[in-house]
């Protein structure tokens, strides 16, 4: 509706307009001799203007949103339609709000007495006129403020005054006129809120306005901002909250015991399980364990032996009520007596309890799945129930047990430990299970799995990543006496231990550390043979060799290169004699009983004859537990200098590699990060901003293991205490990341090795992942790219997290801060709001809602919240800015 030089003169241009071009080509709408500026230049050029011109958006941006929501409405769902209209609702009346706003604005305006107020009003009636970035259907956005406006000033005799009265007249007809032509669609959208206009316009004109508002706004980001996130549909097939057994492999069944412990059943099935060398889950209820008293006291029966026993033997002792109430009639303090006072009795019984729980009756509401969720329990459920509890022929429980069987084709098992008829069948069903080949599976601590093969089997076993002890030797130098001394060295040192027993959990009585003076020649030999070669480390043991030091290469008579490390006792000079070769790390390796042992050398050489890769596998982890591992990942080669010039005191290469521990180096989501993975993520990482060439590959005498960690879930709740990395930190990774997205098609990845050639790394397949995990991993992103202040992309993996699982209180606090820092402290209310829903006693989710109503403004729920907090955390981290927060309310 651009103004050339008056709207009235200009009205059939636009029509003309609107008729042939459409609304999708906004240079048709806007005439080439029209230069009127934006919003935004407009409120620079006249600063009076600024707070009506934002306003002014703020409006369109709600009527924009409605139009997004509801444009689609026949291609949605019944429960999608209600949504959007609900959500509709709301913009609606936050718009009847703004207007009302806008009018104060125009009423303090108009009382002023400043000659420039008429100047001011101009202003905003060009933005409304002829931004060049507005499309016709938008300025409809602002009819009821121009009525509004209209209605005011025509109170005004004065001539600049009736002039502006005039000129907002002939805008509102061109807006009648242009009403004409969009009233079917805009009606349809906006009839099912009170006081709105009917807008319309041509079919064809409207779909390309529509196309245009979708390069801006989504329905799901609309959604999202007002505290709605639509989960994925929920399928069939086992989830992150329940367990059928439906997803087992072909031929793989769990067998499990309900009701128990049992005085002498129990035991007896027990002794099969042990005949047959299989494993077992056992559903335990309370009270035949003990009681808890109203003050916590927790007494235990004799049967709690019984229990005791069947853990300390290996079995999986999980939770099935303290009564074995019918708990989907049971809510809420009743509801959590039967859950956790059983999970506290277990717990007294022996802390490895397994986190499972089975529903009495399989009877379950949404109330207990929750608590199940907040307690850290997992519930699981059958999909072939013997029905021993009912029949009493023990040849018939076995008869419809593999039936059952027979048709699922594998599954969980419900069976109870308190009848002697299960005891019975037991037997004749596993003769039958096993002569038919089917596996065994147990609780392994995190999923279902085959823990180990039959006596005579030689099936591989299915193992998890659990090692049996974890060590480590971290050396860092940069006080060298005769060699140039370093920066970084120490420093990286330090922050590898620290991630490798705070983050990975060694024990720090197993991570030998040697700094500057401590790292000698025979300070880091004798760490090596008196702490972890020969037999003090054992078969199922890691260890994890980092250097960070000088390194140097000599060649050898026959014209091989032979690489060193470089204690700091060496002197250039003798090197070959004083320094360690890397034919002395390599007997080393050789030495130690551990399984998987990996070296990372923040040192530049070369030199080391080094074996490539084993294949990649669908069935990584089961061939992984039987190969040894000797792994070595360098920063550079021969002739490079390691780059000290990194963010937080560390070199260019430690940096990227702590950034690959965090979790950007588990390459395929698998929630593992293993030596192959860690050096396809960090060798082109570091290639691509420095000058060095870092090389991996496998010793000598490597049978094609993989070292591996397991990425832990991260429990942070983002809050103002959250510590965000620094500019040249986010830079370096922004660089890093710019370099894997060019690299992504390059599968496999190549890297160089140790003697100058190119080896391919192929990064293992990932197995299927529960929704709870693709939602942890998706929330562990979204931290990493908060850190990194990309609020967007951090706010879009929240949002996944809970797409994937909508009670997860710690996505929604993110995502809830997420638009806190972008200061959108409404939408951030909306999700502390949600958050508290779902977890009403986290502390920190109340202080962070304080924090977004304060800023909006809303002094009473702010004051509610801190107080909360308080109540929750009177001397938590918060406690000082909570107060000084209520001293200002």
């Amino acid at each position: 509706m651009p103004r050339a030089p008056s709207f009235r003169l200009f009205l059939p241009s636009l029509l003309l307009t609107l008729l042939v071009a459409g609304c999708g080509d906004k240079d048709a709408q806007t005439p080439v001799a029209v230069t009127q500026p934006s919003a935004q230049a407009a409120a620079a050029a006249d600063p009076a203007a600024a707070p009506l011109l934002g306003a002014l958006q703020k409006q369109l941006d709600g009527y924009r949103r409605i139009i997004v929501l509801l444009a689609d409405e026949e291609q949605q769902s019944a429960a999608d339609r209600t949504t959007s209209t609900r959500i509709g609702q709301q913009l609606f009346h936050d718009g009847l709000e703004q207007r009302g706003a806008i009018a104060t604005q125009f009423d303090t305006l108009l009382r002023g007495t400043s000659p420039q107020r008429f100047a001011t009003l101009g202003t905003v009636l060009d933005y409304i006129e002829s931004a060049p970035e507005l499309f016709d259907a938008d300025r409809l956005a602002f009819r009821e403020v121009l009525r509004d406006l209209h209605e005011r000033i025509g109170a005004d005799s004065s001539l600049p005054a009736v002039k502006l009265h005039q000129r907002i007249g002939e805008d509102l007809e061109a807006l009648d006129e242009i009403e004409r032509n969009y009233n079917q669609e805009l009606t349809r959208i906006f009839s099912r809120f009170e006081r709105t206009r009917a807008i319309e316009l041509k079919r064809e004109k409207w779909d390309d306005y529509i196309a245009h508002l979708h390069k801006d706004y989504s329905r799901e980001a609309i959604l999202r901002d007002y505290g709605v996130i639509e989960p994925y549909p929920m399928s069939m097939k086992d989830s992150d909250r329940e367990i059928f057994g439906r997803d087992l492999p072909p031929k793989t069944v769990v067998l499990t015991f309900d009701d128990g412990p049992h005085k002498a059943y129990t035991d007896e099935v027990v002794a099969i399980l042990k005949r047959y060398d299989v494993p077992g889950v056992f559903f335990e209820v309370g009270r035949n364990l003990g009681k808890v008293d109203p003050d916590g006291k927790v007494s235990l029966g004799p049967m709690a032996k019984i229990s005791r026993n069947l853990m300390e033997e290996g079995y999986a002792v999980g939770n099935h009520s303290l009564t074995h109430a019918q708990l989907s009639r049971t809510t809420g303090d009743a509801l959590r007596q039967q859950v956790l006072d059983t999970d506290t009795l277990l717990k007294d019984v022996d802390s490895k309890r397994a986190p499972l729980f089975r529903f009495p009756y399989g009877a379950r509401n949404a109330e207990g799945l929750q608590l199940l969720n907040e307690a850290g329990l997992k519930s699981i459920m059958w999909n072939i129930d013997s029905m021993d509890w009912a029949d009493p022929v023990p040849e018939s429980i076995v008869q419809r047990v593999l039936d059952q069987v027979n048709k699922e084709q594998r599954g969980i098992i419900l069976f109870h430990d308190i009848h002697d008829r299960a005891v019975k069948a037991l037997p004749q069903i596993l003769d039958r299970l096993i002569a038919d080949g089917y596996q065994f599976a147990g609780w392994n601590g995190r999923d279902f799995s085959v823990a180990r093969p039959r006596k005579g089997s030689d099936r591989d076993a299915t193992v998890t990543t659990g090692y049996e002890k974890s060590w480590a030797i971290v050396v860092g130098i940069d006080n060298y006496a005769k060699w140039p001394k370093l920066e970084y060295a120490s420093h990286d040192a330090l922050a590898v231990a620290d991630t490798l027993t705070g983050q990975f959990g060694f024990p720090s009585s197993q991570v030998i550390v040697l700094k500057n003076e401590q790292a000698t020649r025979n300070n880091i030999l004798a760490a090596f043979h008196d702490r972890l070669s020969d037999d003090r480390t054992g078969r199922n043991d890691r260890v994890f060799v980092f250097f960070a030091g000088h390194g140097a290469t000599r060649q050898l008579a026959s014209g091989r290169d032979l690489g060193y490390i470089i204690p700091v006792d060496s002197d250039p000079k003798e090197f070959a004699t004083d320094a360690i070769a890397m034919t002395d790390i390599q007997n080393i390796a050789e030495s130690m009983q551990a399984k998987h042992v990996m070296f990372v050398m923040d040192a530049c050489y070369s030199g080391l004859g080094l074996t490539r890769g084993g294949p990649s596998s669908s069935s990584f982890l089961r061939e992984n537990a039987r190969r040894s591992a000797r792994q070595m990942l360098t920063a550079g080669g021969v002739d490079q200098q390691v780059a000290d010039a990194g963010p937080n005191g560390h070199s260019v290469f430690t940096w990227v590699l702590l950034q690959a521990l965090a979790g950007k180096g588990d390459l395929n989501g698998d929630g593992l990060i293993t030596g192959t993975e860690l050096a396809a993520y960090v060798a082109p990482a570091v290639s691509a901003v420095s000058q060095q060439t870092p090389a991996f590959g496998s010793l000598p005498g490597s049978q094609g293991g993989e070292f591996v960690f397991q990425v832990p879930d991260s429990q942070e709740y983002l809050n103002a205490d959250t510590r965000q990395l620094t500019a040249d930190a986010i830079a370096l990774n922004n660089k890093v990341d710019a370099a894997q997205d060019a690299k992504n098609s390059e599968v496999p990845v190549t890297v160089a090795d140790l003697q100058g050639g190119k080896a391919k790394l192929v990064v293992p397949t990932a197995g299927p992942a529960s929704d709870r995990q693709r939602s942890q991993q998706a929330n562990d992103r979204g931290l990493q790219l908060y850190r990194e202040k990309r609020y967007d992309e951090a706010a879009v993996q929240f949002a996944e997290a809970l797409k994937l699982r909508p009670d997860f209180a710690q996505a929604a606090n993110n995502l809830g801060f997420v638009y806190y820092r972008q200061q959108r402290y409404a939408e951030a209310a909306r999700w502390l709001e949600n958050t508290l829903k779902i977890d009403p006693s986290r502390a920190v989710a109340h202080l962070n809602l304080g924090d977004a109503y304060f800023h909006v403004g809303d002094k009473a729920k702010a004051k509610q919240a801190y107080t909360t907090y308080l109540a929750l955390q009177p001397q938590g981290s918060g406690a000082a800015q909570a107060r000084a927060q209520l001293e200002k309310l």
